[in-house]
């Protein structure tokens, strides 16, 4: 099996352990080290610990949330998954009140593997314009 498909079927099990919070695939996923950085943290979060702890805010905002993946494309230790995000925004948001909508919408993500197949980094691409737009905070 190539590292290109070791990783596609890593990221399957990702989606899973992102949308049920599960901490043990989440190690067995993410490695100790990966660095993640992201707006919800003025310092950088690590491993599948810091990883879901950025997954549990969300769940606080939209305690419904899923991720589904739409595509996946994989080269060697690279993967670019296209998501879409839908949950009910029933919880605070950026100091924004629960409204009761309904939101969905797309984020691209490229997923980064060390030679063990487990994630050492995820940069995504611009998706927050869409939630931001689905929540009526910009046009």
């Amino acid at each position: 099996m190539s590292n290109a498909e070791r990783n596609k079927l890593a990221m399957k099990k990702f989606m899973t352990c992102i949308n049920t919070n599960d901490k043990t695939l989440a190690a067995e996923l993410i490695a100790d080290e990966a660095e993640f950085t992201t707006p919800v943290s003025e310092k950088p979060l690590y491993g599948g610990a810091g990883y879901l702890s950025v997954v549990e805010l969300m769940r606080k905002s939209f305690s419904d949330i899923r991720w589904e993946m739409v595509d996946m494309a994989a080269e060697d230790d690279k993967v670019a998954v296209s998501w879409i995000c839908s949950g009910t925004h029933d919880g605070n948001f950026m100091n924004l009140a629960p409204t009761g909508k309904r939101v969905s919408f797309s984020v691209m993500n490229f997923y980064y593997f060390n030679a063990d197949g487990k994630i050492i980094n995820d940069v995504a691409a611009q998706g927050m314009f869409g939630l931001l737009s689905a929540l009526g905070l910009i046009k």
